[in-house]
This record gives C-alpha cells, structure tokens and sequence, in this order.
C-alpha cells in the first residue's frame, strides 16, 4: 500500500489551513439541504469565498515577508465576508441551527488563528521596552 503524501510537505500540518478546509467541508456537506433556490445563488457564493480564503492562506504561506501582512488582512476581510454571508443564509433558513453552529465555531477559530498568526508578526513594543532596561 502507498501513502499520499503532500506535493508540499511544509503546509502538509498547517493547522489554518486544515481547519479552512475542515470548514469547507462542512459547508459541502450543508449545500445538498439548501433549497435549490439558494443553492445556485448565495450558497454558489459561499462556496466561491471559502475557495478564495483557501487560496490566500495557502499564498500568505510563500508571500514574500514584506507582504505577508497585508495578504493575513487580506484573508481575515474575506474571512468576515464568509462569516456574513454563512449568516445571511442561516437567517433566511437555508440550513439549520445545528448546521449554522458547527460552520461558524469551525470559522471562529480560523478568525483566531489568523489574527494571531498577524499578531505574530509585528513586534511587541512592550517587550522591546522590557528588553531594553533589563540590559
């Protein structure tokens, strides 16, 4: 038996990435229940916004250092898109209680995840400060 394994085997344990996919994921398993009216609409848009989320995390990774910032806030603007979206067609009862809430925990904790990875990547003036008295 041969094992898969990732073209690219640095993202292979990239946990933002699984838990977008995870989300995915979930959404495919949503959209067969969702009335054919919104399917081919709202749902064909929520499907295309995980997608675009899918593909700036995954450049974020291989952007330059200079850039990664800016392509972070770029996922998290499209992140908060998502989550309005998944919402909207909640509230117009497209999918269930039960549905709604395990895509929106699984997309809190993406949100989590890329504000901390941005967080991360701009120096802590306070510890820089600490730093420099303790010298």
């Amino acid at each position: 038996i041969s094992t898969m394994t990732s073209p690219i085997s640095g993202l292979s344990n990239s946990s933002i990435l699984n838990r977008i996919k995870e989300g995915y994921l979930i959404w495919m398993n949503i959209v067969p229940h969702i009335p054919k009216t919104a399917r081919y609409t709202i749902g064909t848009r929520i499907e295309n916004k995980f997608l675009n989320l899918l593909e700036l995390t995954y450049a974020a990774y291989f952007i330059e250092k200079e850039k990664k910032e800016e392509k972070i806030s770029a996922c998290i603007f499209e992140l908060d898109i998502l989550k309005f979206l998944i919402s909207t067609s909640w509230e117009a009862k497209c999918m269930s209680h039960k549905q709604y809430e395990e895509i929106a925990v699984n997309l809190d904790e993406v949100g989590k995840m890329l504000w901390g990875w941005k967080k991360s990547l701009v120096p802590d003036k306070k510890n820089r400060a600490v730093l420099r008295i303790r010298r």
